[in-house]
């Protein structure tokens, strides 16, 4: 099958089943306009996030990579009344554009948008989970995680996610085939390197079960890996 075909199916589950509406419409519009990577999820995949949201029951939901917010409006509409969503993004100018493009989707009092490298806002979630804050009591653990952010943390990112979750949590790791050289136990590439310790971290770690799942569409030739939590 051809790229030209991947697009045209995609069209057509997306069309039928993830129609967009202007607030994710103007989120991307928004995103392009202001020169962001067309790195965001389709929309199938971001409906795809927003029921594995659902089917979790999640009530609170930490995302790894904001970008323009696309995906993270998908899976804040995934969230109950009083549930919420801490999001981290790494460029300021790139949390500006979510900002906006949360607040014009009606979400922006449920989403905690966080700027920095991912590593620090992951420590200081951490001791806010550990100590609480402002002597309020600790944050409950969330229960969903979906990881987009740059690759070569992967398994950092991966690791911080089993601290901050709760058995039964799920996780969602994004972008795993590299093109296919994620086989390639010589690469030096940084992004494969960073996958393949994460995805090593989702067969070995003790309290996680996973597997990963090869796609194809409008985003080319990728796939995700999802792993649950155990006690």
């Amino acid at each position: 099958m051809s790229q030209q075909q991947w697009n045209a199916v995609d069209d057509y589950f997306t069309d039928l089943l993830a129609p967009a509406d202007e607030a994710l419409s103007a989120a991307l519009r928004d995103s392009d306009a202001a020169g962001l990577p067309h790195i965001n999820v389709a929309p199938n995949q971001g409906k795809l996030l927003q029921l594995l949201a659902q089917v979790q029951g999640a009530r609170r939901i930490l995302e790894i990579g904001t970008l323009g917010g696309y995906s993270t409006i998908w899976l804040a509409r995934a969230l109950p009344e009083g549930g919420d969503l801490v999001t981290l993004e790494y460029a300021p100018a790139h949390a500006d554009v979510a900002r906006a493009n949360i607040a014009r989707a009606g979400l922006d009092k449920v989403v905690d948008i966080r700027v920095g490298p991912a590593l620090d806002s992951l420590a200081q979630i951490g001791a806010e989970h550990t100590e609480g804050t402002e002597g309020a009591d600790a944050p409950a653990p969330f229960d969903f995680v979906f990881i987009d952010a740059d690759k070569a943390n992967n398994a950092h990112y991966v690791e911080w996610a089993v601290k901050l979750t709760r058995p039964g949590s799920l996780i969602v790791l994004d972008n795993v085939v590299r093109s296919g050289a994620v086989t390639d136990a010589a690469s030096t590439d940084a992004s494969v390197r960073g996958t393949r310790s994460a995805l090593e971290l989702f067969a070995q770690h003790p309290k996680l079960s996973g597997t990963a799942v090869q796609t194809v569409g409008s985003k080319g030739y990728d796939g995700f890996a999802i792993a649950r939590v155990l006690a």
